[in-house]
């Protein structure tokens, strides 16, 4: 209703001042002949009275449009981006996120590449009616003059514009096609001022260079929206021919008929000041151009939800998801397990086989791109096996109830989430309700994070980002410590699967020594896997898995691999000699 309202006022109210001045205007020989005390003058006074009031009453119109404009966009950000998560959120897993069409896509529907958000096509787009409204208004008090010259400025404008906002939506989505280039150059730019990168750019001088790649890429993504300008503008010259004649031509008429006596200083002054404003029927302006960026980026948004969403939740088609709460009870199994990433020929893991029994521990070594990361995403449904599959107590880990399972598994990654929240948060940060204190402390006690939390200045409540007030930045090894926290956390609210991806590697030698004297402690009653360069790490596992060449190469207790002579024993060789010391007091190359 209020869009209807300020649709109505935006169109009805700037012609209502230019008539009301126009009477004003044809008022004052009257007045100044005889005087604004004569009933002459007192028409003048309440004429431009009503003219003023009018105008005041039109000036309203910005501050009203200001408020109804941030109202409407709050909304309707709110909207899209719940539509976005939700889109980006329906797979399980993270292929999708990986797939740079769908991240420009992404892109698109946030209004990143054209820089027109869409939250502000709703008021756009009652503000460019309500100056159609206003143009087709100024037509009929035209046609009051002589009806067939507000028809023909009408029909005029209405044969112009239809071209050239064709012109300005194709010119938008052609826009939307470069979102490659326009994808990396807003990356690059914001590379100036993203705190992860801010350290490398200042020692490496990197800052001119990312300004010109920052160029390159950005005018490699406008030059063909440019190139469509050119063409249009060859339109425009067209147009604005035709324009300007028939401008020329009813302004002419109105000239014609004052200078022969045929209409009053009135009509003349309302006629005269009726020709531009009859402009808003089909005039292209920056709003029109404005409009049309924000809403190239729908057509993205609702391909992300259609195709998204559109993903079956099972392997299995249309079968009911089994319940995986309490899984698993037995056993895990890799069954000829191969998977390749997307636009790579050799897989990264080839019929591989493992079983990992319920409450045993696995260390799992291997050389650097053996998969020994794509494996725990396997596990964790991040993704799925091309070829093989994964089995739960017997059963594929594809007919369980994917989310139910992915609250089974615990994970540490490698690359884990630091989150600007209070230290209870991320540690608690869960969906099944808000953390529980006891379980936070016993968690934080057995990640060694207690005393970091103890000696944060709110506790669990300080904030852990130096960029919000009263936050606090934390070293990498105490996000380490915070992040085992959380997957320990996980384990106490019934996470069955325990997964430890290089968890040390930040820690001091002390924090280090802690975690291997209590890992057998820390591992206690869930399946777990623990991957690590560091042998000190897996040593103390029941079994350890040495991955090589897409499959198990070796499997055995630590004792076990080291009598075998594999490439276990070797690569353990090598690296207890770093610690060996030399004849001369120096550590041994």
């Amino acid at each position: 209703m209020l869009a209807v309202v300020f649709v109505i006022a935006e169109g009805v109210l700037p012609v209502l001042v230019l008539i009301l001045m126009g009477r004003v205007t044809g008022a004052i020989p009257d007045a100044v002949t005889f005087g604004l005390s004569s009933p002459q003058g007192h028409r003048l006074i309440v004429t431009l009275a009503l003219a003023g009031a009018t105008y005041a009453l039109s000036l309203m119109r910005g501050p009203f449009e200001d408020a109804l404009t941030a109202a409407a966009a709050a909304r309707v950000d709110v909207l899209m981006q719940g539509r976005l998560v939700q889109a980006v959120s329906a797979p399980p897993g993270i292929e999708h996120l990986e797939d740079g069409q769908v991240l420009e896509q992404l892109s698109s529907a946030r209004g990143e590449l054209l820089g027109g958000k869409p939250e502000g096509a709703p008021m756009a787009l009652i503000s460019i009616l309500g100056d159609r409204l206003t143009g087709v208004l100024a037509c009929v008090v035209l046609a009051t003059f002589h009806w067939w010259l507000g028809l023909a400025m009408l029909v005029m404008w209405l044969l112009v514009r239809r071209p050239l906002g064709t012109r300005v939506r194709f010119q938008a989505t052609r826009a939307r096609q470069a979102a490659a280039p326009l994808r990396r150059s807003w990356y690059l730019l914001g590379l100036a001022w993203r705190p992860y990168a801010a350290k490398e750019m200042r020692v490496f001088g990197l800052g001119d260079w990312t300004a010109d790649r920052h160029r390159e890429e950005w005018l490699a993504g406008m030059t063909p929206t440019w190139q469509e300008l050119r063409r249009l503008s060859k339109q425009v010259w067209i147009a604005g021919g035709l324009v300007l004649t028939a401008y020329a031509l009813a302004a002419g008429t109105i000239g014609w008929a004052a200078d022969h006596e045929e209409i009053s200083l009135r009509t003349l002054a309302t006629m005269l000041m009726m020709l531009p404003t009859s402009m808003a029927v089909g005039s292209i302006t920056l709003a029109d151009i404005s409009l049309a960026q924000m809403l190239a980026a729908l057509p993205d948004l609702d391909a992300l939800t259609s195709s998204l969403r559109a993903a079956p939740a099972t392997a299995d088609g249309a079968e009911e998801p089994l319940p995986a709460a309490g899984l698993p009870q037995s056993r895990v199994r890799f069954e000829g397990v191969t998977f390749a990433y997307p636009g790579r020929e050799e897989p990264v893991l080839h019929d591989l086989s493992l079983e990992l029994p319920f409450g045993e521990s696995l260390g799992l070594v291997g050389v650097n791109g053996a998969g020994k990361t794509t494996l725990v995403t396997l596990l964790a449904r991040m993704r799925e096996p091309t070829g093989g599959a994964v089995t739960v107590d017997g059963v594929a880990l594809t007919r369980l109830g994917e989310r139910e399972w992915q609250r089974q598994v615990a994970v540490v990654y490698q690359d884990f989430a630091r989150f600007p929240f209070n230290a209870a948060e991320n540690i608690g940060l869960f969906a099944d309700g808000p953390p529980d204190p006891e379980l936070l402390a016993t968690a934080a006690e057995r990640a060694g994070a207690a005393d970091l939390i103890a000696e944060l200045p709110r506790g669990w409540d300080t904030v852990l980002s130096p960029h919000y007030e009263g936050g606090v930045g934390l070293s990498g090894g105490q996000w380490q410590r915070i992040a085992l926290a959380r997957a320990l956390y996980a384990v106490l609210r019934g996470a069955r699967v325990l997964v430890l991806d290089e968890p040390t590697a930040q820690l001091d030698v002390r924090s280090e020594a802690a975690f291997y004297d209590r890992f057998l402690e820390l591992t206690a009653g869930v399946t777990s896997i623990v991957i690590s360069h560091r042998f000190g790490s897996v040593r103390r596992a029941h079994r350890i898995a040495v991955l090589d060449g897409g499959r198990i190469a070796e499997l055995g207790t630590h004792d076990e691999l080291l009598a075998s002579g594999g490439a276990y024993a070797e690569m353990f060789r090598v690296q207890a000699e770093r610690f060996a010391t030399g004849p001369a007091g120096e550590a041994a190359a």
